[in-house]
């Protein structure tokens, strides 16, 4: 089996399957999978902009039937931010903390019933217990799903 461990770069995930012979382990499917286990039918999304704002994310959940829900374009720009300019070089700042959970708040406040973080880093700065929202963490969903599929094989 392959793993694109990153959340972002499941834009080229069709390329990849039709360069390889091996099963391609999907982030978004396993993700899906976990919120029709949770029967989470609108979802609240973090992520890259590329991740919140393309298909290549957004339209694999929302074909398996799980509405989407992004932050506001201010909101967008900053987990944006936040993730290149701080996660991604090991920052982990309590004000961007503040303004995650703000904006994870927001989400539910517009009928989120659980929050996807949608990129690898975002669970450096957002951990369970700092909100009531359930969090999703694909980082921690993927692992486990191909640790799980590769005692199976």
């Amino acid at each position: 089996m392959v793993l694109i461990c990153t959340n972002t770069m499941h834009k080229v995930a069709g390329e990849v399957v039709g360069a390889v012979g091996v099963p391609l382990l999907h982030i978004v499917d396993m993700t899906a999978d976990e919120l029709e286990h949770a029967r989470i039918t609108t979802v609240g999304l973090l992520g890259t902009r590329y991740t919140m704002e393309q298909d290549f994310y957004t339209g694999v959940l929302e074909h398996r039937g799980i509405s989407v829900l992004t932050p506001v374009e201010k909101d967008r720009a900053l987990v944006n931010r936040v993730i290149f300019d701080e996660l991604c070089l090991g920052d982990i700042c309590d004000d961007s903390r503040a303004e995650f959970l703000r904006t994870i708040d927001g989400l539910a406040e517009h009928g989120a019933q659980g929050v996807v973080l949608g990129c690898t880093e975002i669970g450096l700065l957002v951990r369970p217990e700092d909100t009531d929202a359930p969090l999703f963490d694909t980082t921690l969903i993927h692992a486990r799903g191909a640790a799980l599929r590769a005692l199976e094989g």
